[in-house]
């Protein structure tokens, strides 16, 4: 029998996409007044337009919620130390590197994990580590080029084991013009000018220069990085396919996305229920798209390391997918 606290968790969990489009409402009115101080009329006479700027405005503010909530599973995925669903301490595959497109860029939410400064930072810490181990005459176990304290350190685990490599370009893909102005910000403040371009268009004019100042290559991508974003681009399963293409061979596309819940009829029913709102609420948002079904259809791959993260109950209204298509 559940206990009071099971019955509470499992409450509050149907309960917490009510509350999360409530917050997104409450960015409405302030969003209103804005434009209008601004004299953006036509704005709020475009139903998409005041939509876009809306949602920016909401997700300027959530946004760095989201990546406390998320970091610890996002940065794991990109060093490599993902397998299954579950973040493991070793790598078991390579991480981020060479040629990267960011699918959302948003406002900017992730953009310094691009930065090669967790490079240095990461070596930095490694030999502070191995020198503290030295000092001390603790035991060091070294790996890989990272050590791991044992003994004299209250237990305390050294640095975190990473396989990603230096990243020599970004393409950050955001057709949400209302949201650059952050993102170009972000980019300044994680040292990323030159290496990090801002792509203004969808998916379907990644090699278009008619369309936008540049253009992306088929097959030149060494990695495709999705964070929670797969849920609001449109036609996903072209899209897909589209973005396979721009994958080199052997190329990585790491993903982290919630998706439709496939158990239990009772939690699908009341995911669609939410669905028929989320979605105006969350910048068109969508709970119930079978994205893992749709990577795996995109084309054929080489290896698929991808599942659902272990401490996700089945009250969740948002399940996750967590890994690495490799093709």
């Amino acid at each position: 029998m559940a206990t009071l606290a099971q019955i509470q968790e499992i409450f509050l969990s149907f309960l917490n996409p009510w509350q999360f489009m409530f917050f997104a409402a409450s960015w409405f009115p302030g969003t209103v007044v804005r434009l209008v101080r601004d004299g953006k009329f036509g704005v709020l006479l475009s139903p998409s337009q005041l939509k876009d700027a809306w949602f920016s405005n909401f997700w300027d503010w959530f946004a760095p919620r989201l990546r406390l909530n998320a970091g610890p599973r996002v940065i794991p995925l990109l060093e490599g130390r993902t397998t299954g669903g579950r973040i493991v301490e070793e790598p078991v595959g390579p991480g981020i590197g060479g040629t990267v497109i960011e699918i959302g860029a948003g406002s900017g939410n992730w953009v310094d994990i691009f930065s090669n400064k967790h490079l240095v930072q990461q070596q930095g810490q490694i030999a502070g580590a191995a020198a503290e181990v030295s000092s001390s005459g603790a035991e060091a176990v070294e790996t890989g080029g990272t050590a791991t304290q044992r003994g004299g350190g209250g237990g305390e685990k050294g640095p975190t084991k990473s396989a990603r490599e230096a990243i020599t370009r970004v393409y950050g893909v955001e057709p949400n013009r209302d949201q650059h102005t952050s993102l170009r910000r972000k980019v300044k403040e994680a040292g990323l000018e030159g290496v990090y371009t801002i792509v203004p268009v969808g998916i379907e004019d990644l090699d278009n220069p008619a369309k936008w100042d540049g253009k992306v290559e088929k097959g030149s991508a060494d990695c495709i990085v999705s964070i929670l974003c797969l849920c609001s681009i449109p036609e996903p399963r072209e899209n897909l396919r589209e973005l396979y293409g721009y994958l080199k061979k052997g190329g990585r596309w790491y993903v982290y996305e919630h998706v439709k819940r496939d158990e239990g009829w009772g939690m699908r029913a009341y995911q669609a229920f939410v669905n028929i709102a989320w979605p105006h609420f969350l910048g068109g948002c969508q709970l119930c798209r079978p994205t893992e079904q749709w990577l795996r259809e995109a084309g054929p791959w080489e290896k698929i390391d991808v599942g659902h993260p272990l401490d996700e109950q089945w009250h969740h209204t948002l399940p996750h997918i967590l890994g690495v298509f490799t093709k």
